[in-house]
């Protein structure tokens, strides 16, 4: 069966998979099943094809990488603690039915030689701040749409204080 050009073959593919993963190139190409891996790995990214393929699939890990990075800030900055306060007065039942606790927002539990248990949580302002500064990084290179969106919120106030009406001319 012959392929269409510019179409990569599965083991082609494979290989752009495991390269984006960790950047050895003959590692890439044995996993793929080239025999001379050391020499397929070469000659492999010397291709434009595979060169774009692998760009690809390293910015959509890093796209990826980003979102986990913001769900998880989002879970420290507006998560709830309940589970930890639960643990702080279940604390000696915690070893054997400390499954089901979601403990996401806490950065340490100790318990000193007093018996007492402390727990420390990841600082909410500092997710916020995280979570604000990836808003801010993202609407740097704003999609058009996001741009008439702001500038159409902008339109709607203006119009809105010619009439007298709104909040003020308070900034939104």
């Amino acid at each position: 069966m012959k392929r269409r050009t510019g179409e990569l073959t599965n083991r082609e593919r494979r290989f752009c998979e495991v390269y984006a993963l960790g950047g050895d190139a003959e590692n890439a190409a044995l996993t793929a099943g080239y025999d001379m891996p050391d020499k397929a790995g070469v000659s492999l990214l010397s291709r434009d094809d595979i060169n774009a393929e692998v760009s690809r699939l390293y910015e959509k890990r890093l796209r990826n990488a980003r979102q986990k990075a913001y769900a998880g800030y989002e879970r420290i900055a507006f998560g709830s603690v309940n589970d930890a306060v639960r643990l702080l007065f279940e604390g000696d039942r915690f070893g054997t039915e400390g499954e089901g606790y979601d403990l996401f927002n806490v950065a340490e539990i100790k318990r000193p030689k007093e018996g007492a248990l402390e727990i420390k949580f990841f600082d909410r302002l500092k997710a916020l701040e995280k979570l604000e500064q990836y808003g801010r990084d993202e609407s740097e290179g704003a999609s058009d749409f996001y741009r008439a969106l702001v500038s159409g919120i902008h339109r709607l106030k203006e119009n809105d204080s010619d009439y007298g009406g709104g909040n003020g001319g308070e900034e939104l």
